[in-house]
């Protein structure tokens, strides 16, 4: 039922004959009455109640005949995990921001803390069953997810807006004026480190019409050939049933009950904590902020104003102490503090980069019953007492508190606070930075928001990641938990290189390839074995034997190199008998054929040259002698989705041959997987023993830089951080990971890796000493920090534990 506001003075004693309106409160009613009929603005319908004009499709709303507005979203940051420096940078930058609105551009900054539809979200973790074996594991994953989410509030959607305001003679003069603004207003988003994006006008729609079905499951109905073909209005799509304001402190709202409140501002000083408070609340919020500039003029004749009314009365309050016979130099304490404020004020409105602005801080409250409602109303005001503020309702203002919390840049309470550009920059509209991506895979829960991380490695530039922390810190759990993950909602292939045996039960668990390779193992892969049937259209300069070629070279180096790597001529000869020995592959290319060391080995030994002789006799120990494991062709499963590479009794002297073989046969996989349109996920565990050596850690430099072309996706694990450092090529590896998922560290590794990942102290808290699954996840620069409780009466975490006791009680179960 809509009700207008001349009804309200009239229904007061109907709806609570016990209640009389104040003075104050007859006052303001009478003045919102007069100044309705005055302007004719008494509305009639729900439609007439939304104060807009007309909504352009590029996202411009004409709001009165003069006035148009445009809504820009942008994305938190870190700012409360910041390092001081950048702190103090951010803040600088948003001062730089807000004074960069004049006098003729109103200003709105919007927060809204929505409640989504938990059907819906569900649907987005949910993991979808295939034609395999494991479905079992992926219901019981999705349970684990929905377990998650009751944990934090990812029931709320938070978004930010500003939106600015300007005064012109028509929309098409306006859209010059806005895009100008526009533009500026991304570039200071840039500058201070957020992303930000202009919303088109279904998008602004969109936002009044959750706005103000809130609670419901209506869906926005509407484009914009139905206004031609209706008749129809953009609010008649967006507009409620109805709007009843008849109460004198809520109102109804969709299906819930809402209050608006303003924020009464007493403290001298403010925390910039204040508004990261109100929007931690874990319900349904929305905090305004309307910003008008004053010019600077203005503001300052106004304050030198002030300061001659000031020195006018310190010369009344002198003259009555000499009348009275005491000391002309005791005033008033209160009158001596307002005159330093004001001077210290005009003081900085001359002489530091400061401007006064007009605000006006709004806070509506929802929930779904009355009683819900009055919890959050005092939950907000206990925040705005613990920085000497108050919260005071709208009473019988909550029509035009609704339509001020509704980001079109409209503001008709008139209850304006006046602060300079450092004071109003307080109210920094940045606190703590969320990571869910609907089609992310989980990793743990934000340490301060409990909301769920969900990210998409697969979208980062550079997926390439890390996984790094001391033993017992839960690296290798979180690693499993990603890879089963990948297995249970992806159909993508994973290839691992397990130095410890600790992969092995997770891998056959889920049917996967375990190829264990040592002198006294069965299991055998070929060096030799290439892929040419593979459509390349990506990279039309591929070449399989070139690149076969290159491997074997790097393989005769290690065998043979010596201090000065392999002579010109002996890298021709190899080439040349790498051609030769394909010749009957080429031609036949069935499995029988394809050639082993050993044919590369006699063709060697074919060739008039000395130097052939000299490689032959240095392959001789990998052909025929006691280090001939890798001397016969693939009897493995090597295509198998899920693969683990067991190398830990791959002895010293093949530990660095056995690693150059398989990142080979991980080039394989992802030059078929890629011309098949699928990723490949690649783990190496131990990382640092890569990077020891010459041939092998070149080879992971060039997984690191290339692999993303490729589909592939590699990840390095260790505990050896300080070995990681001390590469050569961590450089390399450091700037081409834009995953890093780093656990409890050593001091002194957690010191050099703020260093080197400019983590601020801070920051570093989450990984110094802190407890198994504690740490901070790094997304594309974006820190967050985690905290992972994987719950232990499941079958996924018993096929992912490693500690000792849990491992033995899994074994004895088997």
């Amino acid at each position: 039922m809509l009700q207008t506001t001349e009804k309200k003075v009239k229904q007061v004693k109907r709806l609570n004959p016990y209640k009389t309106l104040t003075a104050q409160e007859k006052k303001t009613v009478v003045k919102m009455i007069k100044q309705s009929k005055k302007a004719g603005k008494i509305p009639k319908t729900a439609q007439q109640t939304i104060p807009y004009q007309a909504m352009f499709k590029e996202g411009i709303c004409q709001v009165t005949d003069r006035l148009f507005s445009k809504t820009i979203q942008f994305d938190d940051i870190n700012y409360l995990l910041a390092r001081k420096e950048d702190k103090e940078a951010i803040f600088e930058n948003y001062c730089d921001f807000l004074n960069s609105f004049d006098s003729s551009i109103t200003v709105q900054l919007s927060f809204i803390n929505q409640q989504i539809n938990l059907a819906d979200f569900n649907n987005t973790i949910q993991i979808l069953e295939q034609d395999d074996q494991f479905n079992d594991l992926r219901l019981e994953y999705t349970d684990i997810l929905k377990s998650q989410i009751a944990k934090g509030n990812n029931g709320l959607r938070k978004r930010k807006f500003v939106t600015f305001g300007i005064e012109s003679d028509s929309p098409e003069a306006a859209k010059v004026k806005i895009e100008r603004i526009e533009r500026e207003i991304l570039n200071n988003f840039k500058g201070i480190g957020t992303s930000s994006r202009p919303l088109n006008g279904y998008e602004r729609l969109e936002i009044m019409h959750d706005i103000f079905n809130t609670g419901t499951t209506r869906k926005l109905n509407f484009n914009w050939d139905l206004i031609a073909k209706t008749g129809l209005t953009t609010k008649d799509f967006i507009a409620p049933n109805s709007f009843d304001f008849r109460e004198r402190s809520f109102f109804p709202i969709g299906r819930k009950f809402a209050s608006v409140s303003f924020l009464q501002i007493n403290a001298p000083e403010l925390s910039d904590r204040i508004l990261a408070d109100f929007l931690d609340m874990d319900s349904c919020l929305m905090v305004n902020m309307h910003i008008q500039s004053v010019a600077q003029t203005q503001a300052i004749k106004q304050i030198q104003d002030a300061l001659s009314n000031i020195d006018k009365m310190k010369i009344d309050e002198q003259m009555k102490a000499n009348r009275g016979g005491y000391d002309m130099d005791i005033l008033p304490p209160e009158l001596v503090k307002s005159g330093e404020q004001a001077q210290k004020l005009l003081d900085s409105l001359q002489t530091r980069n400061e401007r006064m602005f007009l605000v006006t801080f709004l806070v509506m409250n929802l929930a779904d019953s009355k009683e819900d409602l009055e919890n959050n109303q005092f939950t907000a005001q206990s925040i705005a007492q613990q920085y000497n503020c108050d919260l005071r309702s709208l009473d019988w203002q909550q029509e035009a508190g609704l339509m001020a919390s509704i980001p079109i840049g409209i503001n008709e309470i008139d209850i304006k606070r006046g602060l300079t550009t450092s004071a109003t920059a307080v109210f920094v509209p940045f606190t703590t930075r969320e990571l869910f991506q609907k089609s992310g895979l989980y990793y743990g829960l934000n340490a301060q928001s409990q909301n769920m991380i969900m990210v998409d490695r697969k979208k980062l530039k550079n997926p390439n990641g890390l996984f790094l922390g001391t033993p017992g810190s839960g690296k290798s759990f979180s690693t499993k938990r990603e890879i089963v993950n990948v297995m249970v909602g992806l159909k993508d292939d994973i290839l691992i290189v397990d130095p410890e045996r600790e992969y092995s039960p997770l891998v056959n668990a889920f049917g996967g390839q375990v190829i264990k390779i040592s002198q006294d193992s069965p299991d055998h892969i070929n060096p030799m074995d290439i892929q040419l049937n593979v459509n390349n259209k990506e990279d039309k300069d591929y070449n399989p034997m070139s690149s076969k070629s290159d491997f074997i070279l790097s393989f005769c180096e290690q065998v043979i190199g010596g201090r000065n790597g392999l002579e010109p001529i002996e890298k021709t000869l190899i080439d040349r008998c790498v051609l030769l020995t394909y010749q009957d592959y080429l031609k036949t290319p069935k499995p029988e054929n394809m050639p082993i060391l050993g044919d590369l080995y006699n063709c060697l030994k074919k060739q008039d040259e000395p130097e052939a002789k000299r490689i032959a006799t240095g392959l001789e120990l990998y052909v025929s002698g006691s280090l001939n494991i890798f001397n016969n062709r693939t009897n493995v499963d090597i295509n198998n989705r899920l693969v683990c590479f067991d190398t830990k009794d791959l002895g010293k002297q093949l530990k660095k041959l056995g690693m150059l073989i398989m990142q080979d046969q991980v080039w394989n996989r992802v030059t078929v997987n890629r011309s098949e349109g699928r990723s490949t996920w690649y783990y190496i565990d131990e990382f640092h023993l890569l990077l020891r050596e010459e041939q092998t850690a070149a080879a992971s430099v060039e997984i690191w830089k290339r692999f993303r072309k490729w589909g592939g996706i590699p990840t390095g694990i260790t505990q050896n951080v300080n070995d990681l450092l001390a590469s050569r090529e961590v450089e390399n590896i450091l700037q081409n990971s834009d995953f890093k998922y780093l656990l409890a560290q050593a001091p002194g590794d957690g010191a050099i890796l703020a260093d080197q990942l400019n983590i601020s102290q801070h920051q570093l808290s989450y990984v110094t000493n802190s407890p198994a699954g504690e740490g901070l996840l790094i997304y594309d620069g974006i820190i967050i920090p985690f905290v992972d409780r994987f719950p232990e009466d499941t079958k996924l975490y018993k096929l992912m534990t490693t500690k000792p006791e849990e491992v033995s009680s899994r074994e004895q179960d088997e």
